[in-house]
This record gives C-alpha cells, sequence and structure tokens, in this order.
C-alpha cells in the first residue's frame, strides 16, 4: 500500500488525504486484479489532476459499469489492511480449547454429550454477559459455549431492506460455523468470536404451534435454520435432528429445511424422513467451491449425501447462493446445474434458489483482509438499493437470464425463485 500512496504523490504531490485515499483504493483493486505495474495502471502525466486520474482509474476498474452507473454509486473507502486477521487456512480438526457452560445448562445433554467429546478442553461457567474468544474470527474455533437460548430462536428472516420476500421464517440453531467461506457474512457480522450452541431447543419447539408463520408463494410456511450456522455441520454433535425431524413429522401443515454444505448426514438416515422436511445444499461451480468455500465437501459429496436422505424419504433443496461472476462461469455453473441432473432424483427436488453475491460494506473490508488472494472482490460490485454492495442490474440479469431458464428445463418440477432480489429484477425474470 505505500508503495502505490507513493508513485500516486509523485504523479500528483499536492494531493490531501481524502482524494489520495479514493485513488489508493483504485489502483489497489486494478492491481490485484489485472497484475500490471502501477505506471500502466496510472501513466504519468504533467500537471495531472485528480478528476482526471479518478475518471482514468474509475474506467479501469469498472469497465462494463463506468458509462452508465451514478458516481456516488461506486463505493472507494480506505484501504486498510490488517496481516494479523488473516484467515488460517490450515486444515485441523474441531476441539475448541476452552468450552464455557451457561449456568443452567450444566446437566442438559448436548453439555454432557461437549464433556465426553472434548475431554482435554478447559471447562468453565459463563454467566451469559462475559465477553469470551479471541478478537480474531480466525480463531473462533478455540472457544466453544454452551448456553440456554432465551430471545432469538424464532423469527422472520431478515431478507433485506426492500428486496423480494419469499415469506422464509427461521429457527436459530446455533452461531459459527466450521467452514471458511470467502464471503460469509459473520466474518464481519459475529461479535462474539466462539461457536455458540443452545442446550434448550425443545423448550423452543413446544412454543410453534402458537406462531402465525407467513408463508409467502408456498403452499405452506416454510421454517429453516443455517442462517447464523450451518444447519448440519455440528449435528454429530448437537444431535438437534433427533428433536427436529420427529417434531416437524408431527406437523405436514408445516415445512422445515436444513441448509448445509456439509455432510454430515448419518443423523439423518437414522431417524429416517418425511415429505416435509427438505435437505438443501448451498452449491456453487466447481471454481468457487475449491477457491472460496474453504473446507467444505466438493460438489460431488454433497450430492452423493443428498441422493442418501433423499432415500430415505426427505425432499430436496437447492440453493445457487451466491453465483459468482468471472470468465467462463456460465460454463462452469451449467456443468454444475449437468452434475446435478446426472445423479439426482428429480421427483425429489423441492425447490432451488438463486441469488448473486452481495455483501455489506464493511463486509467488503473484511474479505480483503482476511483473504487478500480472493477473487470475488474482482467482479464490479456497486452500492444498490438495499444499501449493499451487488452486480449491476445488467449483470445479475445476464447471470438469471442464463440460469434460471437452464434450472427451470433441467428441473421442470421443482420451483425456482430468487433470493433476496429487487423486485425488479424479479418482475423482469418473471
Amino acid at each position: 500500500m505505500q508503495q502505490i500512496e507513493n508513485y500516486i504523490l509523485s504523479c500528483m504531490p499536492k494531493l490531501g488525504v481524502n482524494k489520495l485515499r479514493e485513488l489508493v483504493r483504485l489502483v489497489y483493486e486494478i492491481q490485484k486484479r489485472d497484475r500490471i505495474s502501477l505506471p500502466e495502471i496510472l501513466p504519468f502525466e504533467k500537471n495531472l489532476s485528480f478528476e482526471t486520474a479518478k475518471k482514468q482509474l474509475l474506467q479501469k476498474r469498472y469497465p462494463v459499469n463506468f458509462k452508465t452507473t451514478a458516481r456516488d454509486r461506486f463505493y472507494l473507502p480506505k484501504l486498510d489492511l490488517d496481516p494479523s486477521l488473516k484467515a488460517d487456512l490450515t486444515p485441523r480438526p474441531f476441539y475448541p480449547h476452552t468450552i464455557y457452560i451457561e449456568t443452567g445448562a450444566e446437566q442438559m445433554p448436548l453439555t454432557q454429550r461437549v464433556r465426553q467429546r472434548f475431554p482435554k478442553a478447559t471447562f468453565l461457567e459463563w454467566d451469559g454477559k462475559m465477553q469470551v474468544g479471541e478478537k480474531n474470527f480466525s480463531r473462533r474455533l478455540e472457544t466453544l459455549v454452551i448456553h440456554r437460548e432465551k430471545y432469538d430462536f424464532l423469527k422472520p428472516c431478515p431478507c433485506s431492506c426492500a428486496a423480494a420476500c419469499c415469506g422464509y421464517n427461521l429457527i436459530n440453531l446455533g452461531f459459527g460455523c466450521r467452514f471458511e467461506c470467502e464471503y460469509c457474512f459473520l466474518q464481519q457480522y459475529q461479535n462474539l468470536h466462539a461457536v455458540l450452541l443452545p442446550a434448550n431447543v425443545e423448550e423452543f419447539l413446544q412454543k410453534i404451534d402458537h406462531v402465525a408463520f407467513r408463508k409467502g408463494p408456498f403452499d405452506r410456511p416454510r421454517i429453516g435454520s443455517g442462517e447464523f450456522t450451518d444447519s448440519l455441520v455440528f449435528d454429530d454433535l448437537t444431535h438437534y435432528s433427533e428433536m427436529l425431524v420427529p417434531f416437524f413429522r408431527q406437523r405436514p401443515h408445516l415445512q422445515f429445511e436444513f441448509k448445509t454444505k456439509s455432510t454430515q448426514v448419518e443423523e439423518l438416515l437414522k431417524i429416517g424422513g418425511q415429505k416435509n422436511i427438505v435437505i438443501s445444499w448451498s452449491v456453487n461451480s466447481e471454481y468457487i467451491t475449491k477457491n472460496a468455500e474453504h473446507f467444505t465437501p466438493p460438489l460431488a459429496a454433497r450430492l452423493h449425501s443428498a441422493c442418501e436422505v433423499a432415500k430415505a424419504g426427505y425432499r430436496l433443496g437447492f440453493h445457487f447462493d451466491p453465483v459468482i461472476i468471472y470468465e467462463g462461469y456460465q460454463e462452469d455453473y451449467a456443468r454444475t446445474v449437468e452434475h446435478m441432473a446426472d445423479v439426482l432424483p428429480q421427483d425429489k427436488i423441492a425447490w432451488i434458489s438463486v441469488g448473486t453475491l452481495r455483501f455489506s460494506r464493511e463486509l467488503k473490508k473484511m474479505m480483503e483482509t482476511r483473504f487478500p488472494d480472493n477473487t470475488l472482490l474482482n467482479g464490479e460490485f456497486l452500492l444498490d438499493f438495499d444499501g449493499k454492495m451487488r452486480y449491476s442490474d445488467i449483470q445479475r440479469l445476464e447471470v438469471y437470464r442464463f440460469l434460471i431458464p437452464l434450472l427451470r428445463k433441467t428441473f421442470p418440477k421443482a420451483y425456482v425463485y430468487l433470493c433476496m432480489e429487487d423486485p425488479v429484477i424479479v418482475q423482469k425474470i418473471h
């Protein structure tokens, strides 16, 4: 970064702090994407002005959208990289060093399983208020908290402001994940850097019969887990599925969805399925899975698990979310669809959602700090209708006009829909 600053100041020695910040940001992103020298990015010109330099750099950084985009939609924050926060991508088993047990949860079954699974960990009592864990998000797996959830167990999906809503309802089955997906919002959202698992799920299930759920465009209300964690990644420890499957099996007027990237389906297979219980997988192109979804099973493994749970009586769901634009992405996503069609039982697929990569402004800075070699942020992201960073309308429509018809043709019995998208875009696709 210092090298970039020095070069820009050599071209324009009288730049103020804020103007320098914007140009450093643009030069950094261009150099990271294109791997070219500083003089190639910003050639030296005598009496070069800030306005001219910024226009040249914006054209190079946003070649697809520069001519059609208002200038206030280009987000140019201060470049502030902290090497100490870089993600640790060394494979390792999940074995927390310190485990906190909230007062009142000492004798619960989950607590007993945790004590048996991690006998070498240090166990401490937790009052529900004390800050625990390291400040570095990459060290969150070193700390586990078993607690009694009191407030945030059941709620409507917090869909993006002004986005088209599908009426989803959420059960909170934990906070934190073993996987290290470069786009995960938890790395910016999670302020307690630990894995939290509720020990009192049964208490909250008792409240479900008294709740008026949203239904959305589906024939029954949909309830799902997986907002703040992967639904199944800890299931071998929590055994939540042992409680949830029998509970919802007795309530056919509701649909419950386990949303996952994992292959932890052993407990599900033991219990046996029901048509109103959907096991869904997040899927992507092989390139994105390999390079940006660290520690996750490959597509073939996810689809194998999907076939196994389908045989056991569950229905299936899939989420192409986030779809990421890069050179050759259409061919890669088409291969994912083809692979799915080759192995999956089509009559068992309930729904497929599609959404393009989107993220908050704060998450952008966290992503580039934790994954300095990422390629996800090379795309042309703009401030959009909900305050998030998104591809332009033109680019998103290109994705949907390619992928939605392909999915509907390949899986005609599945309900295919857009997730957290601008209603104007939804209308144009439908």
